[in-house]
């Protein structure tokens, strides 16, 4: 016995090294039922590879509570491998130098080639790529319960500026809400990317919300824009005000209400509520803004971790871009993929135009960031623009005021 417990020793001593885990810390805020399933299929996708998979879920949304938690891990020289991000957030992590250098990764897998341009510069910093992107979600997009259209005798979707507030004329008379709401400014902003872009279309957009033009910014067109938020206020309740978006979205859902503006992310709500796209519920463009694209993407910025984590944060960047996981996220999301190849079998209704919409809008070069949700303008100049719009839709300063202090608020 003695001998055999002595062989089994030296046998061991010989034996490989064990291998230190491979595992990844990945910091988001997707905490809802749906987003967290979603995310789940990652998680798997990984664990399969052998890479452990420690979760960081920040309440409270991806806001200064998220970046708090990640700068106190930066400063501390331990920063998780991987942070959910948007837009201009990427950009400043990466002039600070603490963002990983995923060329190797991308030139392997085409991301070039396959993830919109528009996309690509905020997860590319100096030529390099530092974030993995996720999906593409839209702004431009109304939502509209078909039954609530049918009793009001709403028979077409509105393609124009002038039929779609004939059509919610209709719906009003008919008896329900004209327009679901719910009053927070960045609510009043996304619903004023699709008014913009339908007002004067994308060069003026650019002009105005990328260029931070003064003359576009106090302009006819921006007053007439303002004009037209000050149209739509008349078919919001009274009871809009600080209401979540996704309130608004189950007014519709319910049949208290014909139309909501919002983004993509309103078509898991939809989803949820066992709704059918273009049976139960439709999805179009906001009016004048077809064959656009006004975005923002959830990416994963990768941070610089120790030469023992690189090989599993690898492994993160790699499956997030994969195909497959790609499809199963972004049915249940209500986002587009990320990238421009993946087939659009496993979505529906809404989600393939999504992607068409998507693919088309790159081609032709008419995806431009949102405004709203932070990939037209930093933090700073976003929050004064909100602050504006939300002051007019609530009617404390009229169109032309309103204008000027757009102006004003780029200036300073």
């Amino acid at each position: 016995m003695k001998k055999q417990v002595l062989g089994l020793l030296i046998a061991a001593s010989f034996a490989a090294p064990v291998m230190a885990e491979e595992a990844v810390e990945v910091l988001h805020w997707w905490t809802s039922g749906g987003e967290a399933a979603a995310l789940g299929v990652l998680k798997g996708n990984l664990e399969k590879q052998g890479v452990k998979w420690n979760d960081m879920p920040v309440a409270g949304g991806g806001g200064e509570q998220a970046m708090t938690a990640v700068r106190a891990r930066v400063t501390a020289g331990n920063p998780p491998t991987a942070v959910q991000m948007l837009g201009f957030d990427i950009q400043d992590w990466a002039k600070q130098g603490v963002l990983s250098d995923l060329n190797a990764i991308a030139t392997k897998e085409g991301w070039d080639k396959t993830v919109p341009q528009a996309l690509q510069k905020f997860s590319k910093y100096n030529g390099k790529w530092v974030s993995a992107p996720v999906n593409v979600h839209s702004t431009n997009w109304v939502w509209a319960n078909k039954e609530v259209l049918a009793k009001a005798g709403v028979t077409t979707e509105p393609k124009t500026w002038e039929e779609f507030v004939a059509a919610l004329d209709k719906v009003q008379k008919a008896g329900f809400i004209g327009l679901a709401h719910g009053g927070q400014p960045w609510q009043e902003a996304t619903v004023f990317d699709g008014v913009v872009l339908a007002t004067g279309g994308l060069d003026f957009y650019k002009k105005a919300f990328i260029d931070l033009d003064p003359k576009a910014l106090n302009s006819d067109t921006m007053v007439k824009s303002f004009d037209r938020m000050a149209q739509l206020r008349k078919y919001v309740d009274k009871d809009f005000s600080g209401r979540d978006w996704n309130v608004a979205s189950g007014m519709v859902i319910s049949g208290k209400a014909g139309f909501q503006i919002m983004g993509d992310w309103a078509k898991g709500e939809f989803v949820g509520a066992k709704k059918v796209a273009m049976k139960d519920f439709a999805c179009f463009r906001t009016p004048g803004t077809q064959g656009m694209v006004s975005f923002n993407a959830d990416q994963f910025a990768m941070f610089k971790v120790g030469a023992d984590k690189v090989a599993a944060q690898n492994k993160l960047a790699t499956a997030i871009l994969e195909p497959g996981f790609q499809s199963a996220f972004n049915v249940v999301k209500g986002s587009a993929p990320a990238r421009t190849d993946v087939p659009d079998t496993a979505f529906d209704a809404c989600g393939k135009k999504a992607i068409k919409d998507l693919a088309e809008a790159n081609k032709s070069d008419k995806l431009v960031g949102s405004m709203a949700h932070g990939h037209a303008v930093p933090a700073s100049i976003k929050n004064a623009f909100y602050d504006v719009i939300t002051r007019q839709f609530n009617g404390q300063i009229d169109s032309k005021k309103a204008a000027v202090e757009m102006a004003s608020a780029a200036k300073n």
